[in-house]
Parts: structure tokens; C-alpha cells; sequence
């Protein structure tokens, strides 16, 4: 399992368990299915600049990054059947419990590093 750094932070570990979807399916399907995420959980949704909560259960955050894993846009508290709009800047983004950009001082601009 992968995990999610911010090196602004000094490579302070945000994600223990992050899932990566870099498959159509797996792109497509998201979180969909799922109950809820956990405060260490997270999913990273490779080439996706705009996402949806259709027939999801719960709230998410959203972090937007571009190729290099520069934080683009932060978008908190996305409620169940709503859609986030293209974020230009942004090649993938990272979809986490509602409330952890807060919890974890996710600011635009942070540099993100994924690794094991």
C-alpha cells in the first residue's frame, strides 16, 4: 500500500493506506460501493481533474495536484450527489475523509510525494 507525504511539511506521512486507481474501471468506479474512508485512508484518481459524489453514502475532501504532485486546489466537504468542476491545473486528484485537509494543514502549493 502506497502512502501520502507532504514534503512542504518536512515528508510528514498524511496517508498510511492510499489506493491508487489508475485503471479506467478503477478510475471510473472511485469510491463508489464504498461505506466510508478512514482518517488514514485515501484515494488517488490518476488523469481526473473533476469528480462526482453520484450515489456515494458520505462526505469527502478533495485534493487536486498537477504532474508533479503540487497542490492545485483544495475542495472540503464534498456532499453525496454533487459534482467538483474541472480544475484546469490538475492532472489527478486525492480523495480523503471529510475533514482531513483541515486535520491535516493541506495548504495550495504543498508538495506531495507518494511512496512505500
Amino acid at each position: 500500500m502506497a502512502k501520502l507525504m507532504n514534503q512542504t511539511q518536512g515528508n510528514k506521512i498524511l496517508i498510511d493506506e492510499l489506493k491508487v486507481a489508475s485503471t479506467m474501471f478503477d478510475r471510473m468506479k472511485g469510491l463508489l460501493g464504498t461505506k466510508d474512508l478512514g482518517a488514514s485512508e485515501g484515494l488517488w484518481i490518476h488523469r481526473c481533474n473533476s469528480i462526482h459524489t453520484f450515489f456515494m453514502n458520505y462526505s469527502i475532501d478533495c485534493v487536486f495536484v498537477d504532474q508533479s504532485l503540487t497542490v492545485q486546489a483544495l475542495v472540503k466537504n464534498v456532499k453525496p450527489g454533487r459534482m467538483v468542476l474541472p480544475i484546469w491545473k490538475s492532472k489527478s486528484v486525492i480523495e480523503l475523509k471529510s475533514g482531513q485537509i483541515e486535520k491535516l494543514g493541506l495548504a495550495l502549493g504543498d508538495q506531495l510525494h507518494v511512496g512505500h
